[in-house]
């Protein structure tokens, strides 16, 4: 029998059977595998993966401080929804609940609800569905035929695909005010052409996911608040904050986006974004308890005590919660601002830098939120497309997406580059001097390999 027809302690990795055979399985394997050894050819499964730090097409988070990771790691194991099993943990996730309705301005933080989620995506979900229910609610109440039309929900073409999941699985018809070249952001001149008795309410984002743009919420605001004064059916504002919610506070907190305006009443955001947690924790809050409707708040025995649960997830790790409590604990407000300041800063000189090529016109210049988005001149004389160079950039390790705008604009294709947190100076010089490179390259390249006329989008856009 030869050594190496079984895994043994003494046998080298590379010397086992295992190594011999296909990570990749179908069905389970009839042995267990020495932990080294399958630790170490799972891990090699995923070695031709990019550098998450690399990664400009993502929002989320790629770095984090060994202490938060190290704390992370030592509670994987508590379960969020069991706050009978580990009420210290509880009270961490109320903590930031208290945290953000303070940061956000809620005009009585006592009254504020809010929750964790698994991402903003199931946030958004808890935030359709409470203005879906209270709108149904006060509805009947008025004497309206809540079946003679489905319940709408008014929103810019430039959402995030779980609003269109959210008015799917809720059977809610989805009202896009259409983005245009003079808007990138929703139109406030033409969004109360789409209000009606069975508007469940409009969605304004403060960070649309293609360009970075932020909606007028101030803007909407006032509409809402002119259209609430004529009309017995009130018209309410939820934020999906989930790129901005966690920025804006910190850099622009005189910018009245939040519950200082007070047709908002609810938001969400995204931990894992500019929260500066890893993936994925998310959070909701509505101003009073008026807004979430009682129907969606559950109290639930399971092991040994009751408890509310608003959560759609019933069992999942409590870790990125107790991250995120790290985070707030350990940065402080200052600490955020430093941080989210000097992430703008690099995102606006990337955005310099592009500019001063000659062949793109900006569209987000990173100073709202870090990201840089831009497209190349009507009559830029180049034979490259943006998909060449987004080839280019993956040469030197750079993900960078390209992709065409929404509808009414899907001809048009831009790239972006998402700067993060961990995106230091030195990070961001090298980028700017790959970029060069690689337009200089491109410029002079014999064979290129996207046509000039292709419209699709390249690279994970989340």
């Amino acid at each position: 029998m030869s050594l190496f027809n079984k895994t043994t302690g003494a046998t080298p990795i590379f010397g086992s059977s295992f190594s011999g055979k296909d990570v990749l399985i179908n069905k389970l394997n009839k042995e267990p595998i020495e932990p080294v050894v399958a630790y170490r050819l799972v891990k090699d499964q995923l070695i031709d993966e990019g550098n998450a730090r690399q990664n400009l097409a993502t929002f989320c988070q790629t770095y984090m401080e060994p202490e938060a990771q190290k704390l992370m790691s030592e509670t994987m194991e508590k379960n969020a929804i069991d706050k009978s099993e580990y009420p210290e943990t509880a009270e961490l996730e109320t903590s930031c609940v208290n945290i953000l309705a303070d940061l956000w301005n809620a005009p009585n933080e006592k009254e504020v609800m809010g929750t964790s989620t698994v991402g903003s995506s199931e946030a958004c979900m808890l935030g359709g569905m409470a203005m879906k229910f209270r709108w149904r609610n006060l509805a009947k109440k008025r004497g309206l035929d809540i079946n003679a039309q489905k319940p709408n929900l008014v929103i810019s073409s430039g959402y995030q695909v779980c609003w269109e999941k959210f008015c799917v699985y809720w059977d809610i018809e989805m009202r896009e005010v259409p983005v245009d070249k003079d808007h990138l952001s929703i139109n406030v001149d033409k969004v109360m052409d789409y209000v009606d008795d069975y508007t469940i309410g409009v969605v304004g984002i403060l960070g649309i996911t293609y360009t970075g743009k932020f909606d007028d919420i101030k803007a909407l605001d006032k509409l809402a608040t002119e259209y609430n004064k004529t009309h017995e059916h009130e018209l309410v504002i939820h934020v999906d904050g989930a790129s901005g919610a966690m920025f804006v506070p910190f850099v622009d907190p005189e910018l009245k986006w939040d519950f200082r305006l007070k047709n908002v009443v609810s938001i969400n955001t995204s931990g894992h974004k500019y929260g500066l947690v890893y993936p994925g924790v998310g959070w909701i809050l509505w101003r009073d308890k008026e807004y979430l409707p009682e129907e969606l708040v559950f109290k639930v025995s399971y092991l040994g005590g009751e408890m509310p649960t608003m959560a759609i997830n019933f069992s999942r790790s409590a870790s990125q919660i107790i991250g995120q409590y790290y985070n707030f604990y350990r940065f402080g407000f200052n600490g955020y601002k430093e941080i989210h300041t000097r992430t703008r800063d690099s995102a606006e000189a990337i955005a310099k830098a592009v500019e001063e090529t000659g062949y793109f016109d900006i569209l987000n210049d990173g100073h709202n939120i870090p990201i840089v988005c831009y497209k190349l001149k009507d009559d830029a004389k180049v034979e490259w497309t943006l998909y060449d160079l987004a080839d280019r950039l993956l040469m030197k390790g750079w993900q960078v997406p390209a992709y065409p705008l929404p509808a009414d604009l899907d001809k048009q294709v831009i790239q972006r580059f998402v700067c993060r947190g961990d995106l230091g100076e030195n990070l961001a010089e090298a980028l700017i001097e790959d970029f060069k490179q690689c337009i200089k390259d491109l410029d002079n390249a014999r064979v290129l390999y996207h046509d000039k006329g292709d419209v699709y989008t390249y690279g994970f856009t989340h």
